[in-house]
């Protein structure tokens, strides 16, 4: 469960380290942000030399939370970290060109079928 100023790691190249989520897009006063949701971050601490700065604002998407998540086959599935990938604000595919770590397959029916493709592991 991702909300207003939650501290993220990112899981894509784009240079970023550390992630603050500001807001949780999908209706009125949407408090919580759950896998395959699409989030304004920004960034709060960047890797020199790198695609994104220190203080800019993009999109983003959940791809790991630590919270569990209930499926619709009775199991749950739980991350050890909060994750989320940079995207662009249009066209909703992915900045970087890499991502690292498992990925749920829940983004599948979220529409991000890049993410889960450049994804070395789909759970």
């Amino acid at each position: 469960m991702i909300q207003h100023r939650s501290i993220l790691q990112s899981a894509d190249n784009t240079g970023a380290r550390r992630i603050q989520c500001i807001k949780v897009f999908g209706g009125h006063k949407k408090r919580y942000g759950r896998i395959g949701d699409i989030v304004t971050v920004t960034i709060k601490e960047a890797r020199p030399h790198s695609m994104v700065r220190k203080g800019e604002v993009h999109h983003g998407v959940i791809i790991r939370t630590r919270k569990e998540t209930r499926r619709p086959d009775g199991t749950y599935i739980r991350f050890g970290d909060n994750a989320v990938v940079l995207i662009d604000k249009k066209t909703k595919e992915p900045t970087g060109t890499r991502i690292f770590g498992p990925v749920a397959r829940e983004l599948r029916q979220r529409g991000f079928s890049k993410i889960i493709s450049l994804a070395p592991e789909v759970l």
